[in-house]
C-alpha cells in the first residue's frame, strides 16, 4: 500500500468520522448545508477532470472557477427569490408572481428529467466499470432497466422509502472525496518536495469552441437551488445562509480537486468510457482508487436520481394543482429519461441538462429583476442589472453551448 492509498483511506476515515457524528447529523443547519452542497459536487466531481482538461488543458482550474462564478450569479439570484419573491407565492397578490414561478417550475421539471438520465447513465458507467465493461450498449441497457425499475416502484409504490439512501450516500461520498483530495495533496506534496511536480502541457480546444463546451458544463456547478424548495423544512434565513456556505464549500473542493488532479490529466476524452476516464487517469494515485470510486459513484446516482424523479413528481403535481397523480409522474419520468438515454451520449445529456438548468435559472433571474425594478424588492437597483445579465447570459448558454465530445 503505497502513500496514495495510505492518505486515501486516513482522509476518508477521518471525513467519515467528522460526517456522521451524531451531534453535526443532527444540527439542522448541516442538514440544510449538506442537501444543496451534495447535488453541487456530487456528479459533477466525477466528470469535471477530463472534461476541463479536454477543454482547457492546464488552465482547467480557471475553467472551473468561471464555471462557479457563474453558479454563484445564479445561487444569488435563488437567494433573492427566497427572501423576495417567496412571500407574494403565499400572499393574495401572487398571481402577480405566479406565471413565471409556474414556468420555472416546468422548467426545473425539463431539467430534473435529463439530470435522472444523467445520473443514471453514470451509475451504470461506474457499475459496468467494476466488471471493466465500457461498451455504450450495454451502459445504456442497464440505464433503461434501472429507469424501469424505478419508474414501477413509483408508479405502484412511490419513491420516498428509497431517500433513506441519501442520508447514507452523502457522507460516505464527501468522505470518499475528501479521501481522494488528501490522496492527491499528499503526493503531489512529496513530488513538490522532489522537484518533479509539474502541469503537462495539454492538448485542448483553443478556439471559440472551447468557449462553448464550457458553456455546456453549468451542471457541474448545478444543485444549489434545491435550498429553494426546502421551506417546509427550513426557514428562508437558513436556507439562505447555507446555500451561501455550499457553494464556497465546493468552490474550495472544487478548485482542490482540480490543481492537484491537472497533473495526470491527459487532455484527451476517450472514445468510449469518458465518463469514467477518472479512475484510469487517478489510478497512479493508489489502487484504491477504482473501488472507491466506483462505490461512491453508484451510491450517490442512485440516490441523486431517487431525488430528483421524486422533485419532478412533485411540482408536476404542485403546478397542476393536484390534478397530476405524483405517481404518474414517475413513470413520466422515467419514460423521458429512457428516450434521452436511447438517443443522445452522455456529453450531449450534460449539455441538455445544463440547458435545461439554464432555462430554469434565466426565468428565475427575470423574476427577480421583476422584482427589483417594481420595487417589491429590498435589494438595490443594481442587482437587478446584474440579474438581468443574468438572464441574456442563460439565454446565450441555451444557444451557443455544445457538448464536449462532438
Amino acid at each position: 500500500m503505497g502513500l496514495g492509498d495510505v492518505a486515501l483511506v486516513i482522509g476518508s476515515l477521518l471525513g467519515a468520522v467528522v460526517l456522521f457524528q451524531p451531534r453535526l447529523v443532527r444540527s439542522a443547519g448541516w442538514r440544510a448545508t449538506v442537501t444543496p452542497l451534495a447535488s453541487i459536487i456530487g456528479s459533477g466531481f466525477l466528470v469535471s477532470g477530463p472534461i476541463l482538461a479536454h477543454a482547457s488543458g492546464r488552465w482547467a482550474w480557471a475553467a472551473m472557477l468561471g464555471l462557479c462564478a457563474i453558479g454563484y450569479l445564479y445561487g444569488s439570484v435563488i437567494r433573492h427569490n427566497i427572501i423576495n419573491v417567496e412571500p407574494e407565492l403565499v400572499g393574495k397578490n401572487k398571481g402577480r408572481v405566479i406565471v413565471l414561478e409556474r414556468l420555472s417550475g416546468l422548467a426545473l421539471v425539463l431539467a430534473y428529467f435529463i439530470s435522472v438520465a444523467f445520473y443514471l447513465t453514470l451509475f451504470s458507467a461506474f457499475a459496468l466499470r467494476a466488471g471493466n465493461v465500457i461498451d455504450p450498449f450495454w451502459i445504456k441497457l442497464l440505464t433503461s432497466s434501472v429507469l424501469v425499475i424505478l419508474g414501477l416502484l413509483g408508479f405502484f409504490r412511490g419513491l420516498r422509502a428509497l431517500e433513506k439512501i441519501e442520508e447514507y450516500s452523502v457522507g460516505f461520498k464527501l468522505a470518499v472525496i475528501s479521501g481522494l483530495i488528501a490522496a492527491l495533496f499528499a503526493v503531489s506534496a512529496v513530488a513538490l518536495g522532489a522537484g518533479k511536480f509539474s502541469w503537462p502541457e495539454l492538448a485542448h480546444q483553443r478556439d471559440w469552441r472551447e468557449m462553448r463546451i464550457l458553456l455546456g458544463l453549468v451542471i457541474l456547478v448545478q444543485g444549489f437551488e434545491t435550498s429553494r424548495y426546502l421551506g417546509r423544512a427550513y426557514d428562508a434565513e437558513t436556507r439562505v445562509k447555507t446555500m451561501r456556505v455550499a457553494q464556497w464549500i465546493s468552490t474550495v473542493i472544487y478548485l482542490a480537486f482540480i490543481v492537484l488532479a491537472t497533473r495526470y490529466f491527459t487532455g484527451v476524452l476517450p472514445g468510449t468510457g469518458g465518463e469514467t476516464a477518472i479512475i484510469d487517469l487517478l489510478r497512479p494515485v493508489g489502487f484504491l482508487v477504482a473501488p472507491l470510486l466506483i462505490g461512491a459513484a453508484m451510491a450517490s446516482q442512485l440516490s441523486a436520481a431517487v431525488a430528483d424523479m421524486n422533485g419532478s413528481a412533485g411540482l408536476l403535481a404542485e403546478f397542476s394543482s393536484a390534478r397530476f397523480n405524483p405517481r404518474m409522474g414517475y413513470g413520466l419520468a422515467a419514460i423521458a429519461a429512457i428516450i434521452i438515454v436511447w438517443t443522445v451520449d452522455i456529453f450531449g445529456i450534460i449539455t441538455f441538462a445544463s440547458k435545461a438548468f439554464l432555462l430554469y435559472y434565466g426565468l428565475q433571474s427575470l423574476q427577480a429583476v421583476i422584482a427589483i425594478m417594481s420595487g417589491r424588492s429590498i435589494a438595490r437597483r443594481w442587482r437587478g442589472f446584474v440579474y438581468g445579465a443574468g438572464a441574456i447570459l442563460a439565454l446565450v448558454i441555451i444557444v451557443l453551448a455544445v457538448p464536449a465530445g462532438v
